[in-house]
């Protein structure tokens, strides 16, 4: 099955998806999702990477995405690695977030250490790896109008699937707004075709 979900070819319009590690809840805070965007905006800006639709829901990313510069695989990795750093190193330094010790325990590849006060030691020190992210990306290429139209509805629907909207376009963290003209995406969209 993972071969069946590899980019091949790196100027091609991609569906993929981003699962944080152990399907975590991580993105319910603002914080961590403008460093999410944050990340993104600066893959668009710099790197190339020009968005269709998008949501971000509590725990993955769902995107439909091409790379200008056909080096879509290597965004998708550089992408991964920033926010994996940056958005652990958010969450160990959040004074406020009541569920630090767990989140840092989830996203931390350290399962053998004995006493709580070693392991903060190592995570602090990033001793161990992070694991952020799940592994892959699940890319399914986008070779016809109908397929994206189908993905599009199936990223924008996901707020509605999980109950946390009645319609698409009220989730602020997705393209749909755009996409029903009631507000500006917050990452620039491309159109597809």
């Amino acid at each position: 099955m993972g071969f069946a979900y590899t980019i091949k070819d790196q100027g091609a319009t991609y569906f993929v998806t981003f699962t944080v590690h152990q399907w975590a809840d991580v993105f319910t805070k603002e914080i961590y999702i403008d460093e999410l965007l944050m990340s993104l905006k600066y893959c668009q800006e710099n790197k190339g990477l020009e968005i269709f639709a998008w949501v971000i829901m509590s725990n993955h990313l769902h995107m439909i995405v091409r790379a200008k510069n056909e080096n879509l695989s290597d965004i998708i990795r550089d992408f991964k690695k920033y926010t994996s750093k940056s958005i652990f190193n958010k969450i160990m330094n959040n004074e406020k977030e009541s569920r630090k010790e767990w989140l840092l325990k989830v996203l931390s590849f350290n399962d053998k250490i004995e006493s709580r006060k070693e392991w903060l030691l190592k995570v602090l020190s990033f001793n161990d790896k992070i694991w952020f992210w799940e592994e892959g990306y699940h890319g399914e290429e986008i070779f016809t109008s109908a397929f994206y139209d189908t993905k599009v509805n199936y990223i924008h629907l996901n707020p509605v699937r999980a109950g946390i909207v009645e319609k698409e376009q009220e989730y602020i963290n997705s393209s749909a707004g755009e996409f029903y003209g009631i507000r500006k995406s917050k990452l620039n969209l491309c159109t597809f075709g």
